[in-house]
């Protein structure tokens, strides 16, 4: 029973992994596995506000679609999942200034996968929001 459970979850996890990558032809093989996983935990964490396809909620909680939002604010992603946020920001040429609740129970891998789900699936990036990064990103958090 234990073996057919591992043979339907690495099945599972190569038609995630090759659906992604059918997406976005342009990532690497860790970087799709950080997707896949990062996928799971902002279905969890993120999307009730920030909506399965990452578009927001009005004018409540911003989109996670902007690029060049995510390319400008990347060294204060981490620290924003982790710690949250509030204040105005301006995303997409709109002004947000609901309070973003701390997720201080995420691990710095878990924000690495949620990340690079994000930069990758709703952004343009191709490369992984690695685990390096947060970790040196978390430690200038202001």
């Amino acid at each position: 029973m234990r073996y057919l459970f591992s043979l339907v979850s690495i099945g599972m996890l190569i038609v995630a992994i090759s659906q992604l990558s059918a997406c976005h032809s342009n990532l690497d093989i860790k970087t799709a596995q950080y997707a896949v996983n990062g996928q799971k935990l902002y279905k969890t964490h993120c999307e009730n506000c920030h909506g399965a396809k990452g578009e927001g909620l009005g004018k409540l909680y911003p989109p996670l679609t902007d690029h060049d939002f995510l390319q400008k604010n990347r060294s204060q992603l981490a620290c924003i999942v982790k710690h949250g946020l509030s204040g105005e920001i301006q995303v997409n040429g709109e002004i947000y200034n609901q309070q973003m609740p701390a997720n201080a129970q995420l691990t710095d891998v878990d924000i690495a996968y949620i990340l690079t789900y994000v930069t990758t699936h709703f952004g343009k990036a191709d490369s992984a929001y690695t685990h390096d990064e947060v970790i040196e990103n978390l430690k200038n958090c202001q």
